[in-house]
């Protein structure tokens, strides 16, 4: 048994290194109290972890949204790799994306090349602990997330959602553990422990009861639950466009305004594409800015180019000036935030207009430190009358999103 009281089992051993990760399941979802003795637990056994070098030959495991971005990160940090694996290779030969690079189905590598390869598994919508196993018991040694080793590059390139946590300091225990008592139901508290158990141990821990809830990131139903058909969306790190366009989906239509913000030229001339494909009365009611967002207006770096990981960092070359969100004398009712690890700035550039308006906030914590503890902690010291949930939306402690929810408007 736990410490909390719940059955867990063990699925794999200890791994050494490129060995799958302790994969453990719980039988129920943990109310407060158990849930801080599982943070005791897992706090009391964690270590400093670092990033598993990288080396060759390099392979790609999975050549979907995930391998893609690893094909263009590793090409603008002049690496290569040997080829890409995924089962679907007969379609991925077919895609131009992959023109140019060997795409083998699993049962055509090489044994000598699994032998030899490290494995970057660029796959993130299954757990990786039961992925990681069978492949090893195909014949692969060393198999490792991509995001794990994009660690040792952040340098040159400010991808950072393989990042280690360090062991909770008493300060930060306590302020975890508030967190912790803080959510508005059980199934939160499941996922900030998975997160925590990945982030701070790289085990992968599982909860019966709270599963990972692939295809509603931003649109949980407690959100879809609170839709009017007023509503004004602010789509903070708005990229192509395809959470805009969701949103136009599931409100049918009816809403009064989107204003979509998105520092990254390449990325605005996308969304620009794809707003073309709406109707006109549904296009006259978007608009689109390019701010980097900040909590002052600041002269700093933007890293830009780089897709969905574009964003504020040191390795970027143009120096922008920032803006705040309360400076844009926005009204919101619904404001999301998925700004690659600047979030917890932005929100606090943002905290006037969500006072005044009390939208529902979306905002995703997985890029950095702030996503244990600080961002949910920033909203639950200053939102009242709120209602916060985190779901995580894939695996990998990745797709973590705390919602924050009216309580006149959830249920």
């Amino acid at each position: 048994m736990s410490a909390a009281g719940f059955k867990a089992t063990a699925i794999c051993p200890g791994p050494p290194a490129g060995a799958p990760p302790l994969a453990r399941h719980f039988s129920g979802l943990p109310d407060v109290p158990r849930a801080l003795d599982m943070l005791r637990e897992l706090n009391a056994g964690a270590r400093r972890l670092a990033p598993p070098p990288l080396r060759q030959p390099l392979v790609l495991y999975g050549a979907g949204n995930l391998g893609r971005l690893a094909r263009d990160y590793l090409r603008a940090v002049g690496l290569d790799f040997a080829c890409v694996v995924d089962r679907d290779a007969q379609d991925r030969r077919a895609d131009p994306f992959w023109s140019g690079v060997t795409v083998l189905s699993p049962d055509e590598v090489p044994h000598d090349l699994k032998h030899h390869a490290q494995l970057a598994v660029t796959v993130a919508t299954s757990p990786f602990a039961p992925l990681a196993s069978a492949l090893h018991a195909a014949g692969w040694g060393d198999v490792v997330p991509f995001y794990d080793l994009a660690e040792n590059l952040r340098d040159q390139h400010p991808l950072s959602n393989g990042w280690f946590a360090d062991v909770l300091s008493l300060v930060g225990f306590d302020r975890t553990a508030e967190v912790l008592a803080g959510w508005g139901d059980d199934i939160s508290r499941a996922h900030h422990l998975q997160f925590l158990a990945w982030r701070l141990g790289r085990e992968e821990w599982t909860f019966e009861g709270a599963p990972i809830s692939l295809g509603d990131r931003y649109f949980i139903p407690e959100v879809r639950a609170s839709f009017g058909s007023e509503e004004k969306f602010v789509d903070c790190g708005a990229y192509h466009g395809s959470v805009t366009g969701t949103f136009v989906a599931l409100a049918g239509g009816r809403f009064s305004s989107i204003v979509a913000i998105e520092p990254d030229a390449e990325s605005r001339g996308v969304f620009e594409r794809t707003m073309s494909g709406f109707d006109p009365t549904t296009a006259a009611r978007i608009s689109l800015l390019p701010h980097a967002l900040y909590a002052e207006p600041r002269d700093l770096p933007f890293h830009g180019g780089l897709g969905y990981a574009s964003q504020l960092a040191r390795t970027g070359g143009a120096m922008g000036r920032t803006r705040t969100i309360d400076s844009l004398g926005l009204s919101p009712t619904f404001l999301k935030l998925h700004l690659e690890g600047g979030e917890l700035d932005a929100l606090r550039g943002a905290l006037e207009t969500i006072v005044a308006h009390r939208p529902i906030v979306a905002v995703t914590t997985y890029h950095n430190e702030d996503g244990v503890w600080r961002t949910p902690r920033f909203l639950m010291q200053h939102l009242t009358g709120y209602r916060f949930l985190m779901r995580l939306h894939s695996w990998c402690g990745t797709g973590a999103v705390v919602y924050a929810i009216p309580a006149e408007r959830g249920a």
